[in-house]
């Protein structure tokens, strides 16, 4: 029996992973000629509603949070966690699953995204050693952080560092995709991701955020006068005034961000994160996309060239 390529698809709730799944799916099902494939999608999420999209299989037919919740008395998370352990002691079943896929085929697991998961509940890990010593040799990580982080560096920071945790806890071929692109404005997507720098982006926004930066007080810093101007409103002989007070609160919200200053040092020391983006309304962005993860799967390298006829593009035999 042949062995699938698999994308292991996570992220945060909300971060789009079901709908970058159902894209992919409905991208590949349009294609044609020799690019055209089957792309199945299950999910592993015992909570999630996968009616997104037409599944390949689903935890939820083997165990969901819903029944423990009301079996056991837990808590959605505690249930969550009780499902995905139950999942670790029946891998037989998602074994069984799997090995109804052909070598050609090529299969998106969608995720839950709770981070304990992968830190001190190393689930997903022990889900992708299994899958190598099972013989998937094809599988890589994809991890969906939503494009609105983007409007305030802090979310955006700790969005990239949950991905370097999924990056070293899985230890697999890894993509980050952010996702939710068509509903931000292109060119500022564009503009924060052409920084290529987390130092740089972070500093951006402490000077977007200073406490002195408004024209009043930065004309201040400038000069101290001793007398006041004639011209000078009320507001900036009081900005002048509270100046040393602001400068005080400044220099301790600065000091504040040093651990986060360390942060964006580390990441652009290491070039360890970087991001694609996805346009689910944009055919060329979805197809970016696929051919990234595609390279990193390493997929398509060993498989057999098929001729038009096999896909049933070919003339008709009527027809000659």
């Amino acid at each position: 029996m042949g062995r699938c390529a698999i994308q292991i698809v996570m992220g945060p709730a909300g971060s789009g992973k079901s709908t970058y799944c159902t894209t992919l799916q409905e991208h590949a099902a349009n294609l044609t000629g020799a690019r055209r494939r089957t792309i199945h999608v299950a999910n592993l999420d015992p909570a999630a509603d996968a009616s997104y999209y037409q599944t390949a299989f689903d935890v939820k037919d083997l165990i969901s949070v819903e029944e423990v919740m009301e079996e056991l008395g837990l808590g959605p998370n505690g249930a969550l966690i009780y499902c995905m352990e139950y999942l670790l002691e029946n891998l037989d079943w998602l074994h069984n699953e799997l090995e109804n896929l052909g070598e050609d085929d090529y299969l998106l697991l969608d995720c839950p995204g709770q981070v304990e998961l992968y830190t001190h509940v190393p689930v997903m890990r022990r889900i992708s050693d299994r899958l190598h010593q099972w013989g998937y040799e094809h599988v890589a990580s994809v991890f969906c952080v939503d494009a609105a982080f983007l409007t305030d560096t802090s979310k955006f920071l700790s969005g990239s560092l949950l991905s370097l945790t999924a990056m070293i806890a899985l230890e697999l071929p890894h993509v980050n995709i952010l996702t939710k692109c068509d509903l931000m404005d292109e060119q500022e997507v564009e503009r924060i991701l052409n920084y290529g720098s987390a130092t740089q982006l972070w500093q951006v926004d402490q000077d977007r955020n200073s406490l002195i930066h408004s024209a009043s007080t930065t004309a201040a810093l400038s000069s101290t006068p001793t007398t006041l101007e004639p011209e000078e409103t009320d507001n900036e002989v009081a900005a002048k005034a509270n100046l040393p007070h602001m400068r005080r609160l400044e220099a301790r919200r600065r000091s504040r961000h040093r651990l986060t200053d360390a942060i964006c040092q580390l990441l652009d020391d290491y070039s360890m994160v970087s991001f694609a983006s996805l346009n689910i309304l944009d055919e060329d962005s979805v197809e970016h996309i696929l051919a990234t993860v595609d390279h990193v799967l390493q997929y398509g390298e060993d498989l057999e060239v098929r001729g038009a006829d096999e896909y049933g593009d070919g003339p008709d035999d009527d027809d000659e």
